[in-house]
């Protein structure tokens, strides 16, 4: 794959921006990271009952035991409260093919779910959308108040799993970490207009069990104007869509090119041109571990003298040990070695205090990279194949020293329990792989009795 040609960004900000993408990178917008699920899904919850016109969102994965804090109901209760409110309710749930049906529960729309939907009076829209082969669906954006001077955006990873709400650390403690990012500002409209592209062009639209609420013939406008102004942040929105899946070519309000027919991976690119650009810090919470293209570059970050540490699921998903048992995978794995033998890397799990004094640990769900404390992404992709070349996938890239800054100190408050808004990005990551090791050598030794949650993993048999 060529190299990306950085496009030009203020000096200060020297992570440049990828330009192949449907969305450019827009100005004056307010962002706010979400950290972990009862964070994330209260701010959503309160969002929706403050919307005024519309809640439109698009789900990948959905438990029936999900319930939003607070004693706010399920996921139904509280788009049908909204409905009842007059409010404009779209949802666009994933449909899996047989190649995907064991991914993870969804809202498929079958027989038993559609007549759950009836019993209930359920009055909001939705269209079903499929993939091809063993492709996934897998953004998880809330959009409210589309278009409207009231609109905000939230992108991120979290599924509506119960396991997703807590805070790690603390008692009830999440068995997942993850984070969203609020967005208000003119990117919204890239949100919005990516929402609408998938509505027009869901799978299923026009079968008779492909929608809900609505005749299937009940379509969007694309946004005609960006939206106005109102903060500091350079933020892009950033997808990887598979060739095939949509083929709209409507443009963005800026007559930037929206034509996907043959895909978009500018989550891979972005991924590729943060790292070549870094010069102190790269900071990786991600579910999976980097493709070699990925690991190729942190290796040569390394070299450059940059602190590296990637915070993984301690016990990763029953795959990758799957993974580790075959040739056509070996380079991944041996990529992942390469990287322990810096220094100034470190690979992480992070594991909380129970009641019983033990250690257990916390499933990293998260996808996410800070730079240089000054530019981050959160979103939906993953560092696997899949989510990199070949599902539906949504990030949002944000350039924002003071928020990263803040995020950054506020992501190591909560893994190793220590303040770090005095130190530098360089001297905070170089505490986090010392406090990590010292908590590797108290588990070997069978002491939980540890700093924060953070321990250091062995690359080289990382899986087995």
């Amino acid at each position: 794959m060529p190299s990306e040609p950085a496009a030009p960004i203020d000096p200060v900000l020297h992570i440049p921006f990828p330009t192949s993408g449907s969305y450019p990178a827009r100005w004056g917008n307010k962002v706010r990271p979400l950290i972990d699920g009862t964070t994330a899904f209260r701010r959503i919850h309160q969002a929706i009952e403050a919307a005024r016109h519309s809640v439109w969102l698009t789900v990948a994965f959905i438990l029936p035991t999900f319930r939003f804090p607070d004693q706010a109901g399920s996921l139904f209760d509280v788009l049908d409260r909204a409905a009842a409110r007059g409010l404009d309710v779209r949802v666009i749930f994933w449909r899996p093919r047989v190649e995907t049906i064991s991914y993870g529960g969804t809202f498929s729309g079958s027989l038993a779910e559609r007549e759950l939907l009836a019993e209930r009076g359920s009055r909001f829209r939705i269209r079903w959308d499929r993939a091809p082969g063993a492709i996934c669906h897998h953004q998880k954006s809330w959009l409210i108040d589309a278009g409207r001077p009231t609109e905000l955006a939230f992108v991120g990873g979290m599924n509506l799993n119960p396991n997703a709400l807590g805070s790690p650390g603390h008692p009830g403690a999440t068995e997942r970490h993850d984070l969203y990012l609020e967005i208000t500002g003119p990117t919204v409209t890239d949100v919005h207009h990516n929402f609408v592209q998938r509505w027009q062009e869901a799978s299923e639209r026009l079968l008779r069990d492909g929608v809900w609420g609505h005749t299937g013939d009940d379509d969007l406008m694309f946004p005609a104007v960006a939206s106005s102004p109102c903060g500091v942040s350079l933020v892009q929105i950033q997808r990887t869509v598979h060739a095939g899946c949509y083929c709209d070519g409507h443009p963005t309000p800026d007559g930037h090119h929206c034509d996907i027919a043959q895909g978009e991976h500018a989550i891979f690119t972005q991924y590729r041109m943060a790292i070549d650009a870094a010069r102190n810090t790269i900071y990786i919470e991600n579910q999976a571990i980097p493709v070699p293209g990925i690991s190729a570059r942190l290796e040569a970050a390394l070299q450059r003298g940059v602190e590296v540490v990637a915070l993984v699921p301690a016990v990763p998903e029953p795959y990758v040990s799957t993974d580790r048992r075959l040739s056509e995978h070996r380079s991944r794995f041996d990529r992942l070695a390469a990287l322990d033998r810096y220094e100034n890397f470190a690979l992480v799990g992070i594991a909380t205090r129970t009641a019983e004094g033990t250690r257990a640990n916390i499933y990293i769900h998260a996808k996410v990279m800070l730079v240089d404390d000054v530019w981050a992404t959160i979103g939906s992709g993953n560092l696997h194949a899949g989510a990199l070349f070949r599902n539906t996938e949504m990030n949002a890239s944000f350039w924002d020293p003071p928020t990263v800054r803040a995020l950054r100190c506020a992501l190591l408050s909560e893994h190793l329990q220590t303040d770090t808004l005095s130190l530098d990005d360089r001297a905070a990551f170089r505490l986090y792989r010392r406090i990590a090791r010292e908590n590797r050598r108290r588990l070997d030794a069978g002491d939980p009795d540890w700093q924060g949650l953070a321990f250091r993993l062995d690359a080289a048999t990382y899986g087995e």
